[in-house]
This record gives structure tokens, C-alpha cells and sequence, in this order.
């Protein structure tokens, strides 16, 4: 498979479960601009391989990833700048970067480990499950630099964490640890192989039918806060969608006990 230019993340696949990694150990997997890149290359390579059913999100060594890496960044000033700028889409770089992994049609599952802090954070909220270890350290640390929470939070949190938390989490900058990161709703699970756990639930996934899972995905970060309305009207839509594709006929046939494989996913 075809690996993101910079080689800060790198892509392995294990069947239909793809393993996406960020790639900068010695530094804690600290998100540089290049890695920004990377990251958004690599969901692009994912998203074009409808073989691949689920992806593994994860940081090479001890740490997830331990927020933007300020003094790289620094030293290419009107790059810098470039990846502030929208041009046409609705989001800059900063935030391409977690957005495609909502985006992607296939669950995202984070294993999360020692560090994540900062763009770390953000980056782990666009999957949609994180599955962490006990010595997990976690912070939003954007108000420690005298900024607002960026690279795409505001979407993701809402949808996890109560808004008096999610305040206090933004406005302090200060570290919870992992069974805190649970109790607010910020992970799925703390597990003591949160690898295993993930490699599992994505083994669980990939016995669904890949275009149900792709359209539960897209359903509910469409309706969450929309309201019954339009939750309703899209919910009949994508139903009705789903019973005219192959996938619902095989998925059928599996609940009926019958052995039927799932074709590659329609929905991209």
C-alpha cells in the first residue's frame, strides 16, 4: 500500500483492518506540519481501498501524541499560515487533519496511550471510539498558550462531554487521567491492552455489513443535534437506501445462518 510522503504516519493493513499510526516517537508523536499532511493523505489512501473495513488509529512508542510540536511549526512561518487558510473547503488544515477521519465512511477506533494532549486530543475525538490505557494523560491545552481549543474540538466534544466539563477542560488546560477522561465521557474504555480491545471491536465491525456501517456513521453526525425532524427524514432515507444494496440481502442471508460474503462498500 502506498504510504503518506513525509512518512510521519504510517499505514499497515491486517486484512480489511488498517493500522494508522503517527510516526514521530522521539518526539512523542508531537503533530508537526508534516504530520498534518500525512494525516490527511493517509485517510485519503484509506478512503480510495473499500477492501480496508475499519481503521486503527494509534501512536508509534509510549504516547499517542503529545500536541502540536510549537518549535517545528515555528520555523516555516508562511507554511504556517497556508494551513490557517480555507481556500474552498469549509475547514483549514489544522482541522482537515481530524476531520477526515469523521469523514471516512469505516469506523475509526483511537488507542490511546501515556501522552495525548493538545492536537493530540483533537485528533482522538474524531474517531469514533477510544479505547485507553490506565497511564493515559490527557489535556486540552490550547488555553496554556493563550488560545481557543481548535483543529476541529468544538465538533467532536459536544458529542461526548457535557458543556460545564468541556469548559473546564478548555479554560484550565489541566491533565486528567484516564479513569476521569471515562467518567466524562472523553474515552469508550480503560483497558489495560486497549491494542487488543481495539483490534477486537474492529474484528466485531468488519462482520457487519461495511454500507450500514458507513450510513450509521454518517446518520448520526448528521442528526445528533438536529432534532426529530430532520433526524427522521434522513433516518427513512438511508433505510431505504440500505434495502435496495446488495450488502442488506447478504447481511440477510448471514442472519438466516447462510455463508454470503459482503461486497466492498457502495457508499464512499
Amino acid at each position: 500500500m502506498r504510504q503518506p510522503a513525509n512518512e510521519c504516519v504510517v499505514i499497515r493493513c491486517d486484512g480489511p483492518r488498517a493500522h494508522v499510526q503517527l510516526n514521530r516517537p522521539d518526539k512523542l508523536n508531537a503533530v508537526s506540519l508534516d504530520m498534518i499532511e500525512d494525516l490527511i493523505e493517509a485517510a485519503a489512501i484509506v478512503r480510495a481501498d473499500r477492501a480496508i473495513r475499519c481503521v486503527v488509529l494509534e501512536g508509534a512508542g509510549r504516547s499517542f501524541c503529545a500536541g502540536l510540536d510549537f518549535p517545528s511549526a515555528a520555523t516555516e512561518p508562511k507554511r504556517l499560515a497556508r494551513f490557517f487558510a480555507k481556500v474552498v473547503r469549509r475547514d483549514n488544515h489544522f482541522q482537515r487533519c481530524c476531520m477526515v477521519w469523521r469523514d471516512l465512511p469505516i469506523p475509526v477506533i483511537a488507542v490511546l496511550q501515556g501522552h495525548c494532549l493538545g492536537a493530540g486530543v483533537q485528533i482522538a475525538m474524531a474517531a469514533d471510539f477510544r479505547f485507553a490505557k490506565g497511564d493515559l494523560e490527557l489535556a486540552i491545552m490550547e488555553a496554556k498558550w493563550g488560545l481557543v481549543p481548535d483543529m476541529s474540538g468544538l465538533v467532536s466534544l459536544p458529542e461526548c462531554v457535557p458543556m460545564d466539563q468541556a469548559k473546564r477542560l478548555a479554560m484550565t488546560a489541566d491533565p486528567v487521567d484516564a479513569v476521569t477522561a471515562l467518567r466524562h465521557g472523553l474515552v469508550t474504555e480503560v483497558i489495560d491492552d486497549p491494542h487488543a480491545a481495539a483490534r477486537a471491536l474492529a474484528d466485531r465491525l468488519i462482520e457487519r455489513s461495511p454500507d450500514a456501517l458507513a450510513l450509521t456513521k454518517t446518520l448520526f453526525h448528521r442528526t445528533w443535534f438536529s432534532g426529530a425532524r430532520w433526524s427522521l427524514l434522513w433516518e427513512t432515507w438511508y433505510q431505504m437506501r440500505l434495502m435496495r444494496g446488495r450488502n442488506h440481502r447478504v447481511a440477510r442471508a448471514r442472519a438466516a445462518g447462510k455463508d454470503r460474503a459482503f461486497v466492498p462498500r457502495a457508499v464512499r
